[in-house]
């Protein structure tokens, strides 16, 4: 095994001084010149270069995207080359000329559009190596877009002439030169990225914790911009139109780390925070312009764009003190949010030194060491805020858990306390339907016999409001009702007793109502919906509901109930069941259903089945006949 490994680990290493020993031509900018305009005659081997200026010197013409650049070498040393070719890189679309006489053309030179594989051999047909010296002309377009590829390579760097083959070599070692400066950073961002994008998840079970989707989007374009660069600094073959549309797009996602900010600190946005960002989307907003308009005309606006790229950074300095402005004071800051906001302040303090440092040119010469710097500093940001993030989360998860179990708890104990089977009434079959909208439930209703004289007592209600709350008071005026009921069996005194626990409580409509063995009953009613007598709705006074005025009167309304008639009572929620176009259910609706025989559970169905909105409950009374009655006595 050992013996099969060493031929080839031999030959790789062999390979570096293979390589150094074929022939290889190297051209300097120090051999070029350059002039900016286009005349395609500039191409002729024989041109007077006089006013022509050092390709050292390069700088981008303000209005003048045109750029020739010729360059002299002595291409004696490669004849005999098997396959004699010319490596270039240079971020433009470009013509190339060998002694007047096209060579090779990449981009398109009417927009200026270009590959992302900025470093491309070309190859050189054996008849133009034979003159000495040799003119090598580029008619290149160069991008209104400075500064969005990887390095430098809108300059035109050294020129290498060789085999293809060697060429080729020469163009992997620079993909992985490239490719080894970022790794790293795309990496770390890609992770953060990842992690980022899980945010989502617990934003999506909770929308009141905006500051999840804000990090989470914002961790999401910071990764899309780093491998973007991953893929220029790979020569990935890909328009640089679509390049510095993924870098707007990406850009564009520092607007969510100013929302993250003021959103983890509960506070609003000031009107001066907003204007200072349309500042700094303004240097975006002209390239925009320039990338929409045609190419002539877009380039015209260099000039204002660089002023406007400068106004741009220093909107971004002044922004990175966005967190101070999200927290202050200082003294007001929960003691648990305190490292969250010390972390958004050392995250700013970064991006503040960085743009300010842009702006003003400061350290140009350590750019890529301070870039590195800033790179890691907001990486480390990130994944410390992740981590503080997940700490509350997971403090979250423990209080909804918490607060899970006492929700539970108060559904298990209002569950005991609302029946789930009638009690025994001899003459009477009593049917219910209790379908809360939540786990606990703001209706409530009993049904109390009295073995003394066989009367029956039913108490229905509805507590306005919903959630737990709602149904705590439920609970308590169940037990109420319980209580009363041990002294008096008269509705009129029961929802007295009930209004006047309820004053400054809340409010609660209701319903009571005493049946007697003989069929004669006693309603009274405090703001809630009248029975339905046969399917037919009964005239009952309206009353205030209980809980609204102190020692209000409740009205008696006293009728009889035949063998075999049926009395229906039900709360709110069968008429506010609403479906997906906002139309309600309705009475006339449920005089549709009673109207055809349906009883109390099929209109309970029914009004779910609608859309269910708020609690539901329906009671369903019916005095039996005395066979009937004799029957379900005597059932086995």
């Amino acid at each position: 095994m050992r013996k099969t490994l060493r031929a080839p680990i031999f030959l790789l290493l062999l390979m570096p001084a293979a390589l150094a020993a074929q022939s290889l031509v190297i051209v300097l900018p120090g051999q070029c010149v350059w002039r900016a305009g286009d005349d395609p005659s500039w191409a002729a081997p024989h041109l007077d270069e006089s006013g022509w200026q050092p390709y050292s010197s390069w700088t981008s013409e303000v209005n003048e995207p045109h750029v020739w650049v010729r360059c002299h070498a002595d291409l004696g040393p490669l004849q005999g080359v098997p396959h004699p070719a010319i490596l270039v890189s240079l971020g433009a679309a470009y013509q190339m000329f060998v002694n007047g006489k096209m060579a090779g053309a990449t981009g398109d030179l009417r927009t200026g559009s270009f590959s992302m594989n900025t470093v491309r051999s070309f190859p050189l047909p054996e008849p133009l190596l034979s003159s000495s010296p040799t003119t090598i002309a580029f008619r290149a377009v160069f991008s209104d877009w400075p500064g969005l590829r990887f390095g430098d390579a809108s300059l035109l760097n050294t020129l290498r002439l060789g085999d293809a083959t060697l060429l080729d070599a020469l163009r992997s070692q620079t993909i992985v030169s490239n490719v080894r400066s970022v790794l790293l950073f795309v990496v770390l961002y890609f992770c953060i990225g990842i992690v980022g994008l899980m945010q989502f998840g617990p934003y999506y079970y909770d929308r009141s914790r905006r500051e999840l989707l804000w990090l989470g989007l914002f961790c999401f374009c910071i990764a899309l911009i780093r491998l973007n660069a991953l893929c220029s600094a790979a020569l990935v073959d890909y328009s640089d139109t679509i390049h510095n549309g993924i870098y707007l797009v990406g850009n564009f996602g520092y607007v969510f780390q100013i929302l993250f900010f003021f959103a983890l600190a509960r506070r609003r946005i000031p009107w001066f925070i907003w204007l200072l960002y349309g500042l700094s989307q303004t240097a975006d907003i002209i390239l925009t312009i320039q990338w929409l308009l045609p190419f002539e005309f877009g380039s015209r606006l260099n000039s204002f764009s660089t002023l406007v790229h400068l106004t741009s950074l220093y909107a971004w300095a002044a922004l990175s003190f966005a967190p101070a402005v999200a927290f202050w004071p200082w003294n007001r800051i929960p003691a648990r949010m305190r490292p969250l906001a010390v972390c958004c302040f050392l995250w700013g303090a970064a991006d503040a030194v960085w743009f300010t440092a842009q702006a003003m040119k400061i350290f140009m010469n350590y750019s890529p060491i301070f870039y590195e710097a800033r790179a890691v500093l907001t990486g480390v940001a990130i994944i410390v805020l992740l981590g503080l993030l997940f700490r509350d989360q997971r403090l979250a998860i423990e209080e909804r858990a918490l607060f899970a179990g006492e929700v539970l708890a108060a559904r298990n104990v209002q569950q005991y306390l609302i029946p789930a089977h009638m009690p025994p009434t001899p003459g009477f079959l009593i049917e219910s339907e209790y379908c809360p909208s939540r786990d606990v439930g703001g209706d409530f209703f009993q049904v109390l016999p009295r073995a003394a004289d066989g009367s029956v007592l039913i108490v229905v209600g509805d507590v306005a409001g919903k959630g737990i709350e709602a149904g705590m008071l439920a609970t308590l005026i169940i037990g109420a009702v319980r209580t009363a009921a041990e002294f008096t069996s008269d509705p009129r005194r029961i929802l007295a007793l009930l209004n006047q626990r309820l004053c400054g409580r809340g409010f609660v409509t209701c319903l009571a109502l005493r049946i007697e063995q003989d069929g004669s009953a006693t309603l009274v009613n405090a703001g809630h919906l009248p029975p339905y007598l046969n399917g037919k709705e009964m005239s009952v006074d309206g009353t205030l509901p209980l809980g609204a005025v102190p020692g209000m009167q409740f009205p008696a309304l006293r009728f009889t109930l035949d063998p075999g008639d049926s009395l229906l009572l039900m709360t709110d929620g069968v008429v506010e069941a609403q479906n997906a176009q906002g139309e309600l259910f309705g009475f006339d609706r449920i005089a549709v259903h009673l109207g055809s025989g349906a009883g109390g559970t099929a209109l309970a169905a029914a009004a779910q089945a609608f859309g269910q909105e708020d609690d539901i409950t329906v009671l369903t009374l019916t005095r039996l006949t005395p066979f009937a009655a004799f029957a379900a006595t005597n059932v086995p």
